[in-house]
């Protein structure tokens, strides 16, 4: 389905089973498609983060800027199933820190209150987290007045913070954030804690790897980058899914776990959600994951394409679980 307002697709996907000699086709599931194509006339839509909020479910994500302005927004749509998706608003660029653009939410729910944190963009090294809070997700979104609320200090890292994850765990609040190397070559992933009465005010965040990243690439598919982590909880333990190399590299997800949220150890050595094979969707990339769990079942949200960046989507796919971790019943 088209509209003006975005570019929203349902596909049926058909598997053929063989069933005593003979093929049976079988409707496995509808697949979710979305893409923004109002800024600049073509499908774009990046570093999806889900939440359920009543009855519906609101998707935050990184679009481009209007014509005349060079500054990225993010766009909030909503969804009745996971899967058809309409636009319902933005969070602007409006801020002089934020002028050259915002980019990849991440979305929480607090005492009935909407807190988005969220990056600055196209600054280099000087990029960080900000973080503001809204009645109904949608509108008169509040700046923290200390923004941005951290950049990270150390040694091993060049002062930059983007892709922000926060997650409350163990009575403190983690905040997943992806840096680079000195040399803004290598993209690291670092973690700071505030407490869990916290306003999330900048003086209230300590780093926790000031001495070092908590995840670097090493394996092959990781190229020179993990970035873009996401953390669900199972049975008292973290799981991580994380995007290995840089956009269209391609970029991959692999899943990484832990016991106390820093110290962290990877479950796989080839990634859990790869990109596609030729002529397909996904593939230049399936990237920056968004793990999701409505209460009943768990999706990864990831975006992706097939022509090197000129285009973006974001799709999702269920995740199972058993008691060695999280698997996928269907490649996507």
């Amino acid at each position: 389905m088209v509209r003006k307002s975005l570019l929203s697709v349902s596909l049926l996907i058909v598997a053929l089973l063989t069933v005593n000699g003979q093929n049976i086709t079988k409707i496995a599931h509808q697949k979710m498609m979305y893409a923004d194509s109002t800024r600049r006339g073509k499908p774009f839509s990046k570093n999806p983060f889900v939440i359920h909020l009543g009855d519906r479910y609101l998707m935050y994500s990184s679009i481009l800027p209007v014509k005349g302005s060079d500054a990225r927004e993010i766009e909030i749509t909503e969804s009745k199933d996971l899967i058809n998706w309409k636009n319902v608003g933005y969070l602007n660029a409006k801020e002089d820190y934020e002028k050259n653009g915002i980019s990849a939410p991440c979305v929480l729910v607090i005492k009935g209150k909407v807190h988005i944190f969220y990056q600055t963009y196209g600054n280099g090294k000087n990029d960080a987290i900000c973080h503001a809070v809204s009645d109904d997700g949608i509108t008169n979104f509040k700046r923290n007045p200390t923004n941005p609320i951290f950049r990270p200090n150390g040694t091993w890292n060049c002062g930059r913070a983007i892709d922000a994850e926060v997650f409350l765990y163990q009575g403190k609040y983690f905040m997943y954030f992806a840096t680079r190397d000195p040399g803004f070559k290598i993209q690291l992933q670092g973690v700071a804690v505030a407490p869990e009465n916290t306003n999330f005010n900048r003086e209230e965040w300590t780093h926790l790897s000031k001495d070092g990243p908590i995840l670097k690439p090493e394996l092959p598919w990781e190229g020179e980058c993990i970035e873009a982590a996401s953390i669900i909880e199972r049975n008292g333990k973290l799981y991580m899914f994380y995007a290995g190399a840089y956009d269209n590299a391609p970029q991959q997800i692999g899943v990484a776990t832990s016991k106390d949220g820093v110290k962290w150890e990877r479950l796989f050595k080839e990634p859990f959600l790869c990109n596609g094979k030729p002529g397909e969707w996904n593939f230049s990339e399936s990237g920056h994951p968004n793990i999701f769990d409505d209460g009943e079942k768990t999706y990864l949200f990831y975006q992706g394409n097939k022509d090197n960046g000129h285009t973006w989507w974001i799709s999702n796919v269920e995740v199972f679980w058993n008691e060695m971790g999280p698997y996928l019943k269907i490649q996507a």
